[in-house]
């Protein structure tokens, strides 16, 4: 195991005490097995043992937790295991971003109430990783120091840790899940959320700069004695028997209204994640067959493959179930439930653009006319799509908090915005806290399945994409960023802002940023032009590409990566060679001629300038 600390954990067994809230039998979690390495005894610490941060260089230490910023997450490298990386998510590391976090939810709740608040609970849920256990015990420590009430929902999803903080009687005032969600087993993370969602990406930076002064000038340890006990919470009985009744009620069976799956066969791949409770707490007891589903066990070492909806290996083993067992549908998540895929009746793999267009053509039927929010990734082809089905399609910024906010912004302006996705499999609807929830994506396509047996219909769910033209080429390349790790962003912004002058001033012939929409998006889909703009969390442009030839025939999308220091480039076609066309002009026209190739590593631009192969 690894650890950049000693020994650090604390005495939590006499601590805990189970809720009284009124909830299902909880589960016998001493029964289910994980393969954990030799974790530290839990143990006192004393303040003897410790070392004091001021022997450490203050502002490296300071930058070490702004970097495990992702975003709208928080995430790193919590086991040694990955050649070139050293473990940053540490526990003292998690224990000052527990401890911001639940200062950050007391003042602003003291803000809403212009009074003092006492008894805010904070749940904590997390995927089986090997170090979720370990690094609970951070959190707990620094939501105590904070002063807060202490909740364990134990193996849980990420939608289900929000859900947690409305669904009665539970109703906690905010809730941390621990996930790196399809990341290897080495890293993990942290994902926040209060009553009205998930953190924005400034949150999370104003909360990652107070921990990282907490880091910088404290003890090398967690060494916080509980003052408050835990109390472990079996939330996930109730979250799955809130997904049965959406269903019982929505599809309202004529004839078996408490298991309207009946004589349905579904196929659930959870990936060896946090998934599996669907299948046992939502599925059989609605009266699914789901024999032949696939690595339903949480194992944080993710032994199968990757717990990952756009994993080519997922969809084949999960397309390969269906077809062996004649399913009628099958199920990818990814590990924490928040993303997920499927394979229609007929082996065919549905996620990224497809997935999108099964929930338009779905929310479109039940909210004509709406508008629906994607990243700017998605192809010309899913505008067709939407457009015709009498949908509007707005295109924003990549990332699914970007495209979910976006969506809530537009419901508040008036454009009445149902559905938001991102390509990744990222998806938010209205009707559900705007949260984006694999499960409840599934749940929604489930329904339309049987009210589609119910009209007599056999053909399936992928019969209603059955229009979507694919594009014909699609590619994703990316440049490294050549610079110190603290000039990386600001490099990526001076490449990917020198791109949009060029295009501006039309030094690319037939180039031009993208409309995006009519949502209030300046062009290049990166700029809200309404009255209340969302910061700009990363630097972006699509461009559309056109020729004497073919007129408008693909798009360009530059941005920089909030994950790691480099820039993706992505390219789509609907003509034979056009995305190496595209990549030589990228190269020539704009890469060299600018003379940002000199801190760019272009070695995959130039190989598919030159073969059309990455």
């Amino acid at each position: 195991m690894a650890s950049t600390s000693a020994s650090y954990s604390i005495r939590l067994q006499n601590n805990i005490h189970k809720t009284n809230v009124p909830s299902p039998k909880p589960l016998n979690i001493t029964k289910l097995k994980f393969n954990f390495p030799a974790f530290p005894k839990l143990t006192r610490i004393s303040s003897s043992s410790t070392t004091n941060y001021n022997d450490l260089v203050v502002d490296e230490e300071i930058d070490k937790i702004k970097r495990l910023q992702n975003g709208s997450d928080v995430r790193g490298v919590a086991l040694e295991g990955e050649k070139g990386r050293e473990v940053n998510l540490t526990p003292p590391a998690v224990e000052a971003i527990a401890e911001s976090f639940g200062e950050w939810v007391i003042r602003k709740l003291e803000k809403e109430t212009n009074r003092p608040v006492e008894n805010i609970k904070v749940s904590l849920g997390k995927d089986p990783r090997v170090t979720g256990p370990s690094l609970s015990v951070a959190v707990f420590a620094g939501l105590a120091r904070a002063g807060c009430m202490l909740i364990d929902i134990g193996l849980a999803t990420t939608p289900a840790c929000f859900m947690s903080t409305v669904l009665p009687p539970f109703e906690y005032d905010a809730s941390i899940m621990m996930t790196a969600s399809h990341l290897p087993y080495t890293r993990n993370g942290l994902k926040f959320f209060t009553k009205r969602g998930g953190l924005t990406s400034p949150e999370v930076e104003e909360i990652c700069d107070k921990a990282a002064r907490k880091y910088a000038n404290r003890q090398a340890k967690v060494s916080t004695m509980l003052n408050s006990p835990i109390t472990k919470v079996d939330f996930m009985r109730a979250y799955a028997k809130h997904l049965q009744d959406i269903i019982n009620e929505r599809v309202n069976h004529p004839d078996h209204y408490d298991t309207p799956l009946k004589g349905f066969q579904i196929i659930v791949n959870a990936g060896n994640g946090s998934g599996g409770f669907f299948t046992w707490d939502v599925l059989d007891k609605l009266g699914a067959d789901t024999f032949g589903s696939l690595y339903l066990n949480p194992d944080g070492m993710f032994p199968n493959h990757i717990p990952n909806p756009e994993d080519k290996t997922a969809m084949a083993r999960t397309r390969a179930a269906v077809l062996e067992n004649s399913a009628d549908l099958g199920i990818v998540f990814d590990t924490d439930v928040d993303r997920s895929g499927v394979v229609d009746n007929k082996g065919n793999p549905i996620n990224g653009d497809k997935l999108i267009a099964l929930m338009s053509a779905i929310v479109l039927k039940e909210h004509p006319g709406t508008t629906i929010v994607t990243d700017a990734r998605t192809s010309m082809a899913l505008s067709r799509f939407i457009n015709a089905r009498g949908g509007h399609h707005c295109l924003y910024r990549v990332g699914y908090r970007n495209v979910i906010d976006k969506g809530v912004q537009l419901n508040k302006d008036g454009a009445e915005t149902h559905l938001m996705m991102e390509t990744s499999g990222h998806g938010a609807l209205k009707e559900n806290y705007f949260l984006d929830d694999g499960a409840y994506m599934v749940v929604k396509i489930i329904i339309e399945m049987v009210r589609m047996k119910l009209e007599g219909s056999n053909e399936g769910i992928g019969s209603l994409i059955k229009d979507l033209d694919e594009s014909l080429e699609s590619v994703e390349l990316r440049m490294d960023i050549v610079s110190q790790p603290r000039d990386a962003k600001k490099r990526a912004i001076e490449a990917i802002e020198t791109f949009r002058s060029y295009v501006e001033e039309q030094k690319l012939e037939g180039w031009e940023l993208d409309f995006c929409g009519d949502c209030w998006v300046s062009e290049g889909c990166l700029v809200d032009s309404n009255d209340s703009p969302a910061a700009v969390d990363a630097h972006m442009y699509r461009v559309k590409v056109s020729d004497n030839v073919n007129g408008e025939f693909g798009w360009v999308h530059v941005r920089e990566s909030i994950h790691n220091p480099n820039i993706a480039v992505n390219l789509q076609s609907s003509v034979p060679g056009g995305c190496q066309e595209m990549t030589r002009i990228f190269l020539d026209k704009f890469l060299v001629a600018s003379g940002t190739e000199k801190f760019l590593d272009t070695a995959q631009i130039n190989k598919f300038a030159k073969t059309g192969t990455k």
